[in-house]
Parts: C-alpha cells; structure tokens; sequence
C-alpha cells in the first residue's frame, strides 16, 4: 500500500479543504461543534482493507511517515477484520491533519460473539433500550480506561498530539474538562451503538489519528487498536463481561415504562406519576434526581411524589410483575395549581418529558407522557412564516393579515398562538403550558380591562376563551396556573401542590367558579368556534444554507449558512445529539421538488416512517456518524418553522 501525497496541511481532494468536516484542515478545533459541510458531505474514505494482523502491520510501517499516509488505513465497506476477538473495523476517510475533527470508525462485533440473548433484542423498544445500555457502558469503560485522554504537550507543535478514542452518548453539557459530556438521563434511539437486525453489535466511535508534528506515531496508533481497542469490545459490547441481571433490569425496564405509554390513550389518560416518582432535580444544570440523603445532620428536602386517592390509578407491569399505583391524569383540561415555589412546574417540566424512557434510578420511570404532547410557551422574537393565527387573532392596525402570519420578529402574544397553532398542524393531541413563559395578554383578560378597553379594539382572543372548544375537539391541557382563578371556570381537573405534596382540589375550585363567574359571566356566554388550521407546504430552495456550511453550536443553536436558527423555544430537545439529526433532516427539505404540495406535516411523517425503517443511518448513509439520537417530528418542524429563511412556506389552499 503506497503513501499517497498531495494532501498536505490545508489542502484536500481536488484542492478542497482538507478536513473532514469540509474548510481548512489546519483548523484547531476538534472540540469544536458538529459541522456539516454540504459541499463535501457525504464523502466515504478508500476502500482498503484485509485481516488484523494486516491493518496492525500497517501501521507499523506508517510510522515516522507525514500525517496524509494515514489515508491509507481507510475502510468504508471491507473492513479489518479481527478473527481472533470477532469483530470487524470500519474507518472513514481519515482526518487530514493532527488538529482535525477525529476519524470516524465503526466496529461491527458479530453475534455470535457477543452472544446476546435474542430475546434481549426482540423487538424495537428492547433493541433500543439494549443499545443505549451498552452505550452507556462503552463510554464509562473508554472513561476507565483512560481512553479519551489526549497525548499532548500543550504548546508544543513537535509534541504527541491526538491518541485518544471519543464515544458518542447522547449528552448534556457538563461543567468539566472531560471531552465526553455526561450522559442524559433519557432512553433514546442513537446511532453511537445499536444492535442490528441480524444480532451483530454496530459501535461508532472517533479516534483522534496520532502524530507528533504532522509525523504519523504508528506505534501509538497500533497501541489503540491492537491493545485499547480489542480491551473497550471486551469489556463494553460482549455479555459474558456484563453483568446479566443489570442489562435485563435495564431492558426490561424500559419496555414496561413504554407499555405504560402505550396504555394511557385505552384508559383515558394524557400522562401518569407514579408514587414514589422523584421529579427534583439536582439543579438546573444537572439532570439527575436529586439526593435524598441527609447531611450535616439537615433533613432531606427531598418530597417523593404521592397521588390523591381520588386521580389513583394503577398499571400491571407485564415484566417486573408488580402493580404500579400513581396519578393519572384524564383528558380535558386539567390545571395544576399551588403557590410559588411550591412544585408546580416541577410537575410539568416531568411530564414535558414524559414521551422519553428513563434510565432506572432516574426517579422519574413511568412518569409518562402521551407521545403527542407539545410544551407550548412564548418566543418573543422567533419568525414566523405564513402561519394562520386568526383562531387566536385578528383585527391588527393596520389591516395586518393574520390568516397568512408571517414576521421576523414576533411579539410574545403572536408567536404563543403560533406555537399553538404549528402544533396542532403537526398532529398535537396535549399541550402543556406554564404560565411562566407564557404572554399574559395572550392567556387572559380580566373584567376590568374588557370594560376599559373595548373588544373591538383588542385583536386578541385570549386563550382562556378557546381552551374550551380545543377540548371539545380532542386536545388536552396541562395548565401550570398560580395568579388567575378564572380557568377555574373550564377546568375539568384542578390539582394543588402543597410543598411538593399533590392534592386533587377539583371539587373546590368548581364551587369557587360557580359562586364568581369569570368575566361577569362572559366566558360562560361564549360560544365563538375555534378556527381552523390552515396546512402549510414547504419550498425546498429556501432551505439551502447560504454558504453551504451547517455547524451544530449546541443543543439549542444551529448555524444554518449564514443564519443563526435558535432552538431554545424547543424544551423537549434533551440532546444536543438530537439536534444534529435536526441540522441533517433539515438539508433533506433541499431535495423538495418546485411547487410540490406536500405539507410540512406529510414530509414528516415520510421522514418518520424512513427512520423507522432504516434508522438514523438513513441521515448519514456510509458516515459511520456515532453523534446523533432521533428527535421527534414536533421538533424537527419546530426548527423548519423557525429557520429565517425567505419565502419558506406556502399555504395550501
């Protein structure tokens, strides 16, 4: 196999840049943001491959040579196969340069070497829960083992640089130095390791190629895959080294905590909490439970939740054999109420993510949420295009067309019935809304200011008017309410939170409505219809970024081109992995046909039955791309709706 130049510091195929992630190679920056370079992506590295000892032997005689030679160990499609520890590697196009992202590898252990149980991988949701464990337990073992730790004399440029392996889980921000973040607490499809149809394990992981200078340290590099490699399999994705009872609880668990999902719409439910839930957290940067312990001789402040005996319900699991007791939560309208600081959205903030499993010892398992729950909130400022808002308002100076919404800069009233209204569009069944982020105008308007100022004169229909007829058309609310009794007038389930304590105060509140009519009576008498949601169609040319570059910045931000797309109106993205399988679903809007009248809401469901099929290999095909985690349709329209881009959408008329 023959060193192959040309590929030099900044230079790359066909003078392109070097570096994988397209741009110059010489780049320092491989903690940097996930980028996507529609210019050179997809790009699959040679075509090499043969037996171990050959790759190893390889790499040997790479040693001393200029870092472009490592293009040769490239091997998308025959692999190097291990005989011995039965497994096969895969490695992409190799990184151009020493400080460029790393090189993306995929190990394909057969199954019947890894010997999992077929039953453990039955079924979708097993497969799932499967792969995120051995996930979770191929990065603790790539952190044990030291793995992820850099050979590199900062300062230095004839130092060793890169040597280090980095696992993708799918992760929140950690405040630490460790350059794999800590993972969530969610149980979500992912491409970093999942069990495929057949039973073989596929892990996808990054190797940063090592060097000194840009001279390639073979031996450094056959220590990481003929020593640290083979060790990370071993140990991480082989059942014999796992223990058995550990990754059955997990699976198991999981499973039963979908199977609770999937019964709430046959008992009539939109979520469920469990006694005994822990819904703190440990703060709002970190995610998991908080600590019930005492120390220092203080008390715990950790309350477990309890159901009132009269919103009781019960499930029998159908694998840990046990009843479950908790608050089910009925369709209609139900508000939960309760002084500051008193747990109520720590209620809601469980439920907002109900529509994911959790981890066991999470505290939070079986708290679940209907798949089809939207948290619906404010966003002064996010655009808007071409929405049909006039259910909720209408009228504006100015003779401002509300049936066909569009602005830049939306108000936190317009862009609240927005949210609404792109949800519905998108197939919510519950919304789920604290009054904390929420526009007051927007929700309510008191007797006072309607005898102040005139009907006539305010474009807002407030929400308290129109949740009524949105229940009577099959659409739940939750409803965290602390500063306005008058939903207690189209409540049909009010909940109190007392010192984190749950109390079902729905009898009272009703007694409280009838002895004071809200608006001197005039919610009683409104009989207005709600509106209707006006399907809209996606233009595929506006969603080609401007300069041809995406770069995921974080879980909420996305560099679309030259655009700045902000995702922080989106709370129930829990991963910055999910949104890089958003930034990729993005670009496929590009391939939409001039004048095609699919709706946003089909071109979705397309999507999601694609996934489904082919799994979010179906985003990057031959990539070996280990970052990424399926978000949900809601999301990804909710990115679509609020990327600035010109002439987005049309109304299908």
């Amino acid at each position: 196999m023959s060193y192959r130049g040309g590929r030099g510091r900044g230079r790359g195929r066909g003078g392109r840049g070097g570096g994988y992630y397209g741009g110059s190679s010489g780049g320092r920056g491989s903690q940097g943001p996930q980028s996507f370079d529609s210019s050179t992506q997809p790009r699959t590295g040679g075509d090499n491959g043969g037996t171990h000892s050959d790759f190893v032997e390889l790499l040997r005689r790479l040693d001393g040579k200029q870092y472009p030679a490592y293009h040769d160990i490239e091997s998308s499609t025959r692999g190097w196969v291990n005989n011995i520890e039965g497994y096969t590697l895969y490695i992409g196009r190799a990184q151009g340069d020493p400080y460029a992202k790393p090189t993306r590898c995929r190990v394909i252990v057969k199954g019947d070497t890894a010997k999992f149980p077929p039953v453990s991988h039955q079924n979708k949701v097993r497969s799932v829960a499967l792969g995120d464990y051995l996930n979770r337990v191929f990065y603790q073992s790539c952190k044990d083992m030291g793995a992820d730790v850099k050979a590199r004399e900062a300062g230095n440029w004839n130092g060793p640089k890169g040597g280090d392996i980095e696992t993708f889980v799918h992760c929140i921000a950690a405040a630490t130095n460790s350059r794999i973040s800590r993972p969530t607490q969610h149980v979500i499809e992912q491409s970093a390791v999942r069990i495929l149809p057949n039973g073989d394990i596929c892990a996808q992981f990054t190797v940063n190629l090592p060097a000194r200078g840009r001279s390639i340290l073979g031996h450094k590099a056959v220590q990481i895959f003929d020593q640290t490699l083979p060790q990370l399999v071993q140990k991480s994705l082989i059942y014999t080294s796992l223990d058995a009872n550990v990754v059955t609880r997990h699976v198991l668990n999981v499973e039963d905590q979908e199977w609770v999902r999937s019964n709430l719409e046959i008992r009539g439910l939109v979520a469920f909490v469990p006694d005994g839930a822990i819904l703190p957290r440990m703060s709002g940067a970190d995610d998991r439970p908080m600590d019930e312990t005492v120390k220092d001789g203080e008390n715990s402040k950790l309350v477990r939740f309890h159901s009132p005996d009269t919103l009781r319900v019960s499930f029998d699991l159908p694998n840990m054999g046990k009843t479950l007791a908790g608050i089910g939560i009925r369709k209609g309208i139900t508000l939960i109420v309760g002084g500051g600081f008193h747990g109520k959205s720590t209620l809601l903030s469980a439920l907002q993510v109900g529509m994911y499993n959790k981890i066991p010892g999470d505290g939070r398992e079986f708290c679940v949420c209907s798949s089809t729950a939207v948290k619906i909130r404010s966003e002064d400022g996010r655009n808007v295009s071409e929405v049909n808002i006039s259910p909720f308002i209408s009228n504006l100076p100015f003779g401002k067309n509300t049936e066909c919404f569009a602005s830049p800069d939306a108000s936190g009233s317009t862009s609240q019935a927005t949210n609404i209204m792109e949800a519905l569009e998108m197939g919510a069944k519950t919304l789920l809304i604290d009054e904390d982020t929420c526009a007051t105008n927007f929700m309510i308007r008191d007797d006072k200011m309607m005898e102040l100022v005139h009907k006539d004169k305010e474009p807002i229909t407030p929400f308290l008017y129109k949740v009524k007829t949105l229940s009577k058309q099959g659409i739940s609310v939750i409803l965290v309410v602390g500063s306005c009794g008058d939903f207690f007038d189209v409540a049909d389930t009010t909940i109190l939170m007392d010192s984190y304590s749950c109390y079902d105060v729905t009898t009272r509140a009703k007694q409280i409505a009838a002895s004071r009519a809200a608006n001197n009576g005039a919610l009683a008498a409104s009989r207005a219809a709600f509106g209707n949601v006006t399907p809209r169609c996606p233009v595929g040319t506006a969603f080609n970024p401007n300069n041809g570059k995406i770069t995921v910045r974080s879980k909420a931000l996305i560099a679309y081109g030259d655009v700045e797309l902000d995702l922080s109106g989106l709370e129930q993205i829990v991963s910055k992995e999910q949104t890089n399988s958003i930034a990729l679903a993005l670009q496929r809007l590009t391939a939409l046909e001039n004048g095609s009248k699919m709706t946003i809401f089909q071109v979705l469901t397309q999507l999601n039955a694609l996934l489904d099929h082919e799994g979010l290999e179906a985003l990057t095909s031959g990539q070996f791309d280990g970052s990424l985690a399926r978000p949900r349709t809601f999301e990804i329209a909710g990115a679509i709706n609020r990327l600035r881009a010109n002439g987005s959408f049309v109304q299908l008329k």
